[in-house]
């Protein structure tokens, strides 16, 4: 039941609001701790694998919980989960900060995502929601503003932090905006659709994803580092193969499935979060690759890094907006099948333009266009997505569309770092992440960067097939009125 009708007419900003900071905060946590990895892993003596995972553990845990997060709020409503979410992620940003050595942290990040993934796997299904059909595009354009602010100020915010006070800081600065999150969420948000109580949660589905995600993850990130011929790399693999087919085989025949596959049907829906899986695998290492290219190959301080990828947020930040208000006035198809284009014809340039003695000028053209098609992308197809399902599935809906987007950005950052640490020594690789380049010799470097080059290439070709996928999206025009049709069948 959606009674959107019967709220204020104020509160769908308010609501955008609440999950505005969500959002902010997320991206703030997430860049910080990219800008300052190099940093962790000399302080905290961290191998290059444990760095990596690291940061895998975050997005791993929130991955796995996203869908589970969605059928909860759509179960026992959306508030009291993103607030709890709010409350969890500050807690353990403060006891991250405390973190005495690498393998705390990874643990202490893992904690930190079921945070983050009550609070992302709830904040578009807020939005849809709170604003009708028309202006959801112009909404989560709004959000994708937000989103760029949080991708700005954190490369610059961390720099300043790990250069000038502590490291600890990447992680207490959450603190306060997490404090102010967790009551203005609980005071401006209400639950707009009826919690639908009569379902259940697929607990033996969330297991399998998790086998399945961990065991591919662990494999490829193994295999890049200690070696493809390790048997770690050949039982993960098959691990994750398993728990994979598992996971398909019971989802089609458990009575209230974790992923809802018959939404699948559905072709805007369809392709909609396909191309955003693919677009996830082609961006989401790119920030990560230049913070490591910036301090690692070319010896610039955290400072200096985070503010040199800033071009890139800027101009999805200023794109998002316009291409929502677009997306609600002409669909999705051709704003986000061009954004993916777009986005691969930046990193083609990446790939072809991108060494040592790169001018600057020139890398940042390339984020710009890269920011450009990013902006282009989100906004509409997400709106897209949320377009075709009812009100009381946008919390699986979102939930999906969550877990495929950080799903395609945990295998962009396992498989490009994994495909760069199998082109150099691990020694080498170490040095690389660890912010060192004076010890890495001309030849070793020489290898990093066509690494880098590589990583880039196999980048272009995930955002080509999003372009690809986006474009089979079909006419939206007709996808409210066989919904019910196709869910059905």
């Amino acid at each position: 039941m959606d009674v959107r009708g019967a709220m204020p007419t104020h509160y769908k900003w308010w609501a955008l609001s609440a999950t505005s900071l969500g959002m902010f905060m997320a991206m703030v946590n997430g860049t910080t701790l990219l800008v300052a990895l190099p940093t962790l892993i000399r302080v905290l003596h961290m191998s290059s694998l444990l760095a990596i995972w690291v940061m895998l553990a975050y997005m791993v845990t929130q991955t796995v919980l996203v869908l589970t997060v969605g059928r909860f709020s759509d179960m026992y409503g959306r508030k009291r989960w993103y607030v709890a979410g709010f409350t969890l992620f500050t807690a353990a940003s403060l006891a991250a900060g405390f973190a005495p050595n690498g393998q705390t942290l990874l643990i202490i990040r893992a904690v930190q995502a079921i945070g983050g993934s009550l609070v992302m796997g709830n904040a578009t299904a807020i939005v849809a929601d709170a604003f009708p059909r028309e202006q959801l595009g112009l909404a989560l354009g709004i959000n994708s503003i937000v989103i760029a602010l949080g991708q700005i100020t954190g490369p610059i915010l961390g720099g300043l932090l790990v250069s000038w006070i502590s490291w600890h800081w990447i992680f207490w600065f959450n603190v306060p905006v997490g404090v102010i999150g967790t009551v203005w969420s609980w005071i401006q948000l209400r639950d707009v659709t009826k919690p639908q109580r009569n379902q259940s949660i697929d607990y033996w589905g969330n297991l399998s994803y998790m086998i399945s995600l961990l065991g591919i993850l662990i494999a490829i990130t193994w295999g890049g580092i200690r070696g493809w011929s390790n048997p770690v790399v050949y039982m993960a693999l098959t691990t994750g193969i398993l728990g994979l087919y598992v996971f398909l085989r019971w989802e089609r025949v458990v009575s209230q499935p974790l992923l809802k596959l018959q939404l699948f049907r559905i072709k805007a829906f369809a392709m909609g979060n396909l191309s955003n899986f693919f677009i996830a695998i082609g961006r989401g290492a790119i920030i990560l690759l230049f913070i490591f290219y910036f301090q690692g190959a070319r010896g610039d301080n955290a400072l200096q890094a985070g503010i040199a990828v800033i071009p890139m947020a800027v101009a999805m930040g200023i794109t998002a907006p316009i291409s929502g208000w677009l997306a609600d006035r002409m669909g999705a198809r051709i704003l986000a099948t061009f954004g993916a284009l777009v986005m691969t014809v930046s990193l083609l340039g990446f790939s072809f333009s991108v060494s040592v003695t790169t001018p600057y000028s020139v890398i940042a053209a390339w984020l710009v266009v890269a920011g450009i098609g990013n902006g282009l992308f989100n906004s509409p197809n997400t709106s897209a997505i949320m377009g075709t399902v009812t009100p009381g599935e946008r919390g699986v809906a979102a939930g999906t569309r969550t877990m495929l987007l950080n799903t395609g950005n945990v295998f962009s950052v396992g498989a490009v770092l994994a495909l760069i640490a199998a082109t150099v020594p691990p020694s080498v690789t170490l040095a690389i992440f660890s912010g060192e380049p004076t010890v890495v010799s001309t030849l070793a470097m020489t290898h990093f960067i066509h690494g880098l080059d590589l990583a880039f290439g196999f980048m272009a070709l995930m955002a080509l097939a999003a372009a690809v996928l986006s474009a089979l999206r079909g006419d939206e025009s007709s996808r409210v009125v066989h919904h019910s049709e196709a869910v059905s069948r």
